[in-house]
């Protein structure tokens, strides 16, 4: 379930700030007709944070509708509060989510021995497979490999979204733990030489508006050819890059605004896209025909 190109997808909008729902699901129908192996709203790209309790659930819900069982939904519902992310878990789950992305809890800074009973938790209290997200530079915390070691033994958490930027880490945890967890890349731009090591794919940013040039390099990883991979990887690079010139997801919905897609409203304190980066990046997008 938790393999391939995997889409972390964007909340649109409108123009009074509120959901989207109807250019949501257009959203969802565009993964679904290029290859999207599996769709997760409400992860940090979906701006989760901003989302109001009320909001959440309906964002899940409005995706497990649209997909309708043709590709895996796995619901962000992490948070910094254990209790939050059961209720938030639970909710997805009655909702019909195939799995759960669970962002490791961010401010509070807590030890090892923290995450580790914070995970064991939820794993306990909702029966669905877990997906680990380890992204120390939004979280304020790393996820250790030990600390994966230890949580891969426990049946219903399944893999691990590696966004440290650390290969030597997500190396080590395919080496000791890789029969019990799988590791997919949390960044586009490591994801070519993370899958070389072992990884299972990679939760996409740029696949919000390239899913089939990122499908085809997964595939291309997978199928054993990494002459064409490289070259896909490489291609790919400055559009990956272009995806962080600020915070995320500002770039991609901006992007996904050029391409006639959704508005590019965000919620504060994120801000619209400066103006030479909004130049950039509209050279970028032409320079890959996206616009």
């Amino acid at each position: 379930m938790v393999q391939g190109s995997m889409v972390a997808i964007i909340t649109p909008f409108d123009n009074e700030g509120q959901f989207d729902e109807e250019r949501y699901r257009q959203l969802v129908e565009f993964q679904i007709e290029n290859g999207t192996d599996a769709i997760i709203p409400c992860g940090t790209t979906g701006e989760s944070a901003t989302l109001s309790f009320d909001e959440h659930p309906r964002v899940i819900k409005a995706c497990i509708e649209q997909v309708n069982k043709r590709i895996p939904v796995i619901a962000g519902t992490g948070a910094n509060n254990t209790a939050e992310a059961i209720h938030l878990s639970q909710n997805a789950k009655k909702m019909g989510a195939d799995g759960l992305l669970l962002v490791c809890p961010y401010y509070n800074k807590p030890s090892q021995e923290g995450i580790f009973l914070h995970y064991k938790k939820l794993a306990a209290e909702v029966a669905l497979p877990q997906v680990l997200y380890n992204v120390p530079g939004r979280t304020g915390i790393n996820i250790t490999a030990e600390t994966t070691i230890r949580l891969a033994e426990i049946d219903n958490i399944v893999a691990i979204k590696e966004a440290s930027g650390d290969l030597t880490q997500a190396s080590e945890i395919i080496k000791q733990a890789g029969d019990k967890i799988d590791v997919v890349s949390g960044d586009d731009f490591l994801t070519f030489p993370m899958m070389a090591c072992g990884a299972k794919g990679v939760i996409s940013v740029t696949a919000n508006i390239a899913p089939a040039q990122v499908k085809q390099m997964v595939t291309a990883i997978d199928a054993g050819d990494y002459v064409t991979a490289r070259k896909l990887h490489l291609d790919l690079l400055e559009l990956h890059q272009a995806m962080f010139m600020e915070a995320n997801p500002v770039p991609v919905k901006t992007s996904a605004s050029m391409m006639g897609m959704c508005g590019d409203q965000v919620r504060l304190p994120l801000s619209p896209l400066q103006s030479a980066n909004r130049e950039k990046l509209q050279r970028i997008l032409k320079k890959y025909k996206l616009i």
